[in-house]
């Protein structure tokens, strides 16, 4: 019974990793689809109450409106970067008021540990005036138990909370968005700083591993279980 029980436990552990993958590898599809696509208008208040994030997020957008003041920063170790700078460092979020008059956190691109503050790289203030922004949405990340709370006298957050962000640095009387914007490269200031286009585009995949984990532990139980059986006929044989 408890070899049945193992078995079946195993191999449910084995399907369940082989319908993960199949859910990633289309996740991963309609991701690099998004990618190509050309940008469209923001998701204003009207649907946010049901926002669809698995549709939108890494979805192409454009707005126009003008930033608002204040900045924080969110901690990323950038690995594979698309501009020259990587490593330890932190992501340049600001409000940005958009024409439809609602507000959207814009991450505005990456800056170096040692360089967190404004003070510390000249020229890097978001665009005064009306501008337009374009780049990809990028869907609220949810706390859990494990989550570290954000440093609000620094600024340094360590998870992506558009409405909490904004409320932190005094946005008020405007709808915030459930979503943030990542800027496109080309957004990227003439001094280098913040660096745009780093939206990280990355999805681990190790399901089919998983999966044959999983199915080759089953079968060895498997195995070990006929083995066992024909001991004990041969045992009972020899009596």
């Amino acid at each position: 019974m408890a070899a049945a029980l193992g078995f079946a436990v195993l191999l449910s552990l084995g399907i369940w990793q082989v319908q993960r993958l199949a859910w990633k590898e289309s996740l991963i599809a309609r991701v690099n689809e998004r990618l190509d696509l050309a940008p469209v208008a923001l998701p204003g208040p009207g649907q946010w109450a049901e926002f669809d994030t698995d549709r939108w997020d890494y979805r192409a957008v454009a707005a126009e409106g003008r930033f608002l003041p204040g900045e924080l920063y969110y901690y990323i170790a950038l690995g594979k970067a698309n501009g020259p700078l990587n490593g330890p460092g932190y992501f340049v979020y600001s409000p940005f008021e958009t024409e439809q008059g609602f507000v959207v956190m814009v991450n505005r691109g990456f800056v170096p540990d040692g360089q967190r503050l404004p003070e510390a790289r000249p020229g890097s203030d978001a665009p005064s005036g009306e501008v337009r922004i374009s780049g990809l949405l990028r869907r609220a990340e949810v706390p859990n138990y494990l989550s570290v709370e954000p440093d609000l006298a620094k600024r340094i957050w360590f998870v992506r909370e558009p409405e909490r962000m904004a409320d932190s640095l005094g946005v008020s009387g405007l709808a915030v968005a459930p979503y943030a914007v990542d800027l496109g490269a080309d957004a990227t200031l003439s001094g280098g700083l913040p660096q745009a286009g780093e939206t990280i585009v990355s999805f681990t995949n190790n399901h089919l591993q998983y999966a044959g984990t999983w199915f080759g532990l089953a079968a060895v139980l498997l195995v070990m279980y006929a083995l066992f059986v024909r001991s004990r006929l041969s045992v009972r044989k020899a009596e």
